[in-house]
């Protein structure tokens, strides 16, 4: 009876795991950019609780980590010169990350820093073909092209950095929103990548799907839970009747 626990235990373990991992789409559902998670399950083999070499061994339910999915968000307009949405799935905007180089994300609410840096709402600077942009509020207002240039007053005065992976499974999600390179993989041109001013890109989570997510992993949890509940109540009686016998 023990095997049946120990596989109910590693269904559960993963579960709860899942249960966080909705949880945190529903909560970020209005987060600009925000791409959407799931949990990445898979079997592991292991030996049963008594082995007698006969039997084959049980299969464990694995957490294999997060997958996520890059598809497009809706486009939402709000107006703002600064605010920038990319229209291609895949490219990120390029922002510098201090001593670690740079990092990348999708959510394009920019602002100016009293340098008159580009920077996100963080504050991390902005990054373009040839290094920080900076701008001039005194040459009027910024334009933006869909191949990411920068105007002011008629004049180039930078171009946004949008790139992409060949494989997205290399960035990493850190918990300040922003993805970063966790391997040598090198960055590439998305010249198919549009870039909208005045608009931003809304999660591509649909709600409705993640809180019934939700019900069903409850209701999953609660049907293991009475799995393992009634094993260990058959362990226990069988040890009661082997009890008596003796």
């Amino acid at each position: 009876m023990e095997n049946a626990a120990y596989i109910g235990l590693s269904r559960q373990m993963t579960l709860r795991r899942e249960l966080d991992i909705v949880a945190n789409n529903i909560a970020n559902a209005d987060t600009t950019g925000f791409k959407v998670e799931q949990l990445m399950l898979g079997t592991e083999v292991g030996e049963r609780a008594r082995n007698d070499q006969v039997r084959p061994g049980v299969s464990f339910v694995l957490d294999k980590g997060v997958g996520r999915d890059f598809g497009q968000g809706a486009m939402q307009q709000t107006g703002r010169p600064l605010d920038f949405a990319i229209d291609g799935e895949g490219a990120f905007f390029t922002v510098g990350d201090g001593a670690n180089g740079e990092a990348y994300t999708r959510d394009g609410a920019f602002t100016l820093d009293p340098e008159g840096r580009l920077t996100t709402k963080a504050g991390a600077p902005v990054m373009g073909d040839g290094g920080e942009i900076v701008l001039n509020p005194a040459l009027g207002p910024v334009s933006v092209g869909s191949d990411g240039t920068i105007t002011q007053n008629g004049q180039i005065t930078g171009r946004l950095s949008v790139v992409r992976f060949e494989a997205l499974g290399v960035l990493e999600k850190g918990g300040d929103g922003l993805y970063r390179n966790t391997s040598n993989a090198q960055t590439m041109d998305a010249p198919d990548a549009r870039i909208q001013q005045g608009m931003l890109e809304s999660a591509n989570v649909n709600a409705l799907i993640e809180i019934t997510n939700l019900v069903e992993i409850s209701r999953a949890y609660e049907s293991v839970t009475r799995m393992i509940e009634n094993a260990t109540d058959l362990s226990r009686r069988a040890v009661e009747r082997l009890g008596r016998a003796a």
